[in-house]
């Protein structure tokens, strides 16, 4: 699956198709190191050889004379290689970054590996099963999880692979450049039925996918409660806010037993152990599921915040978030 040799139209291929902005970054950095090492194993190679045959046994040669070392050859020798490799490094370091840093305005997409599917879900309400849909020329970042054991998700194409892990969020980000359908897989070993535990990424050109989002309908999500058709994310994370009771305790406009959650996403958040945490997507899942683990200064009892773990869903903890994080684009 990794190494894929077809023949099509366009000729032998043999690597998947450049399908993303960070696929040509990879594909780049790994054909230098791939002529790099092919070049000092001929190099290597063929010094082997020479001077095997030039030093064989009975071969005549004056073996008896010492061997002067010289400062210019030993730094030739030493820095070469290291600013070879410090070259490599640095350059390989722009691109983790860069593969791992997303645009600020990027298309946020929650992903739940599961024995044995994937389980998307668009911020506007659409769910997918096995499928992604996603425009060109847009950045796409998807916060993953795993409701049971480690999955990894992987798109060749897009030369992108992050373990989807129980408990906390991990993120990738990637840039479709062409139109078209492009195989996902899961490329850790997770059960029995691992093999099949596979689906598509579909990129659309934006005004299709436009009309994909205004023809999909949302997800009706889990619990029985009423709601519009066309509910997003950040919708209904409003109303599990109401009905957890969460409401109750973190309202910036009357005196609460917890801090106000309004613009909190993104700042920086000081903790009663003196230390400073981020609040993002983790921090904020974190501080639902176990709310003692990172306190914030501000509590007047901090033992007073429940623990939701096991209580809510991960499509209702997605839901959660995404309305905190709407407080801080709504100003409210």
């Amino acid at each position: 699956m990794m190494l894929r040799l077809l023949a099509d139209s366009s000729g032998f291929a043999l690597l998947p198709e450049k399908a993303s902005t960070g696929a040509y970054r990879v594909d780049h950095i790994y054909f230098a190191l791939l002529g790099l090492t092919l070049f000092f194993v001929l190099l290597i190679g063929a010094m082997t050889l020479g001077f095997g045959i030039k030093y064989r046994a009975g071969a005549v040669r004056f073996r008896d004379q010492p061997i002067h070392k010289t400062l210019p050859y030993e730094m030739i020798f030493v820095g070469a290689p290291l600013l070879l490799t410090l070259a490599i490094f640095i350059w390989g370091a722009q691109i983790f970054v860069e593969a791992n840093v997303p645009p600020a305005d990027a298309r946020t997409i929650y992903v739940v590996g599961k024995q044995w599917m994937w389980k998307i879900r668009h911020t506007s309400g659409q769910p997918e099963i096995n499928e992604l849909h996603v425009p060109t020329g847009e950045p796409i970042r998807l916060l993953l999880t795993s409701q049971d054991v480690i999955h990894s998700f992987y798109v060749p194409a897009f030369r992108m692979k992050t373990d989807a892990l129980p408990y906390r969020y991990t993120s990738l980000w990637f840039q479709a450049v062409n139109p078209g359908e492009y195989h996902l897989f899961c490329a850790e070993y997770c059960g029995s039925d691992h093999a099949r535990m596979r689906g598509r990424i579909v990129v659309m050109k934006p005004s299709d996918f436009q009309r994909w989002l205004e023809t999909t309908p949302a997800s009706i999500g889990d619990d029985s409660a009423p709601r519009a058709a066309k509910e997003s994310v950040a919708d209904e994370g409003a109303r599990n806010f109401s009905r957890l009771g969460c409401a109750n305790c973190h309202q910036a406009h009357v005196i609460s037993a917890g801090p106000a959650l309004a613009g909190i996403f993104g700042k920086s958040v000081p903790l009663i152990n003196g230390t400073t945490a981020l609040a993002d997507e983790n921090y904020l899942r974190e501080s639902i599921l176990q709310p003692n683990a990172a306190v914030r200064i501000g509590w007047k009892s901090p033992s007073a915040m429940p623990s939701y773990f096991g209580q809510v869903d991960e499509q209702q903890l997605a839901s959660l978030i995404e309305y905190i994080k709407a407080q801080r684009r709504r100003g409210t």
